[in-house]
């Protein structure tokens, strides 16, 4: 089969070409491969399954909508499994949006929804253009509007530093450094002269996913609200991979208070089926009758089974159990820091949770050492690129991440790779996850750490 598929199929066989295994059965954490051998699945779908494979109350949901002879695909129209879908949706929304909200569901995809959030927010403020952050979505942002017009204007996207990324010319990681960056934003929404007019929308990910699973500080994200509250300028929270739980809130915005004008809802929405929501201000909602709408709206055992999730999630208090669990695993992947050179950084929130590889003998990255004058707002700064949690950022190591995650299936277990090289080891285990199954997450993971280190060559444990 893995022979057929390399024959078959596009060369851009992603998670393929990284985990040439053939799942057969599946349930929870754990995958079984036709060949017998069992794995913890890590990588959950790239965060679609909030409950793991193939949970009993997903499987019921989807029974019931299978023996009942409902329609499948309905496109927009009400049916009991939509209408139930929605309410359960609105009970789990966060404070300030669930009370006046409205939906608009799109193609399956995320970066379809993104673009139909796009779309919104350009219908509703007459302006063109969006504010994206470097690292936001792996690129699905400028991918999803690339195609949205023809006019290249339109589709603007204008990327701000992320004021907790490797390439923020402010500190990485410093709450000086988010304040700089915050006002870097306020200076560009602000300036005539900035060469990006006032946009349709600014999109932030609480948390981001490709990005290397990059939390956005809380007070950061406090200043983009009152920055774009106070410009009209509608703030979209990309959802896709940190909703349902998967951050220890059942939305990652609720973290830091802030409520969004609009959600953009994918992956785990639909109990691990394809189904994309977008959730907005209901004073947002301009649309014309005629407006086109999509072929595959309506997927009935998607909402279905996101129906399933979302209670279940709720009812069990599973986000809880996401930040409690999560807390303890980034407490105990900390180690890898201090006993590895190579393991430049491990950071996440709740049960979405990075371990960055580096190169521990490589030159620092170009611009990021000495110190550089930055002109913001009228204030003139000296800052040192670097002068967070990490004295200076180290060149990334993508190789020895790949070599981690062989090293980690070798040893059964599943995991994703991330951030902009491809250098951050991913886990992002179901929500059901049980303490002994961390345990061996856990275990599994340093011993692959230790192996491909041992491999590269050199000392392994990091310097005092």
């Amino acid at each position: 089969m893995l022979r057929r598929q390399a024959a078959r199929e596009s060369a851009a066989r992603t998670y393929a070409r990284a985990l040439p295994i053939v799942p057969v059965r599946a349930r929870g954490l754990t995958i079984e491969g036709a060949d017998g051998r069992r794995y913890l699945d890590c990588l959950s779908g790239a965060g679609t399954l909030a409950l793991g494979h193939n949970h009993p109350v997903v499987l019921e949901s989807l029974r019931r909508v299978l023996d009942s002879g409902a329609p499948l695909n309905a496109l927009d129209l009400a049916t009991p499994v939509k209408d139930a879908f929605l309410t359960e949706l609105f009970r789990t929304l966060p404070p300030g949006l669930a009370d006046r909200a409205h939906v608009r569901f799109c193609g399956p995809a995320g970066s379809e929804a993104v673009k139909t959030a796009y779309a919104l927010v350009r219908a509703a403020t007459g302006r063109s253009g969006l504010l994206a952050f470097t690292g936001a979505g792996g690129g699905s942002t400028a991918r999803a509007l690339d195609t949205t017009s023809a006019d290249a204007h339109d589709a603007l996207i204008a990327r701000l530093p992320h004021s907790q990324d490797d390439g923020c010319p402010f500190g990485v990681g410093s709450e000086r450094g988010a304040d700089l960056a915050a006002r870097w934003a306020q200076s560009l929404l602000d300036d005539p002269a900035s060469g990006v007019p006032l946009p349709a929308g600014v999109i932030v990910e609480p948390v981001q996913g490709e990005g290397g699973l990059i939390p956005a500080p809380d007070a950061w994200l406090r200043r983009m609200r009152q920055l774009t509250a106070d410009r009209s300028v509608p703030l979209i929270a990309d959802e896709s991979r940190t909703g349902v739980g998967r951050t220890g809130a059942f939305w990652a915005v609720e973290h830091s208070g802030v409520t969004p004008d609009v959600m953009v809802l994918s992956n785990a929405i639909g109990g691990s089926l394809p189904l994309a929501v977008v959730v907005y201000r209901d004073d947002l909602d301009t649309g014309e009758p005629g407006t086109p709408a999509e072929a595959f709206p309506g997927n009935q055992l998607a909402m279905a089974a996101g129906t399933a999730t979302l209670a279940h999630v709720r009812e069990n208090a599973l986000a809880e159990r996401a930040a409690t669990l999560g807390a303890r695993m980034l407490d105990q992947l900390q180690r890898l820091v201090s006993e590895f050179a190579c393991v430049g950084d491990v950071r996440g929130r709740g049960l979405m949770i990075g371990v960055e590889l580096v190169d521990p003998d490589g030159e620092e990255e170009p611009g990021s050492s000495g110190a550089t004058r930055v002109t913001e707002c009228g204030m003139e700064a000296s800052v040192r690129p670097g002068s967070g949690p990490r004295p200076r950022p180290l060149p990334a190591a993508p190789e020895l991440a790949a070599a981690v995650q062989r090293e980690c299936l070798r040893r059964g277990l599943i995991v994703g790779l991330g951030g902009l090289s491809a250098s951050v080891v991913q886990l992002l285990p179901p929500l059901t996850i049980t303490d002994e199954q961390a345990a061996a997450v856990l275990d599994r993971l340093a011993d692959a750490v230790r192996a491909a280190a041992r491999c590269r060559g050199g000392g392994t444990a990091a310097a005092p």
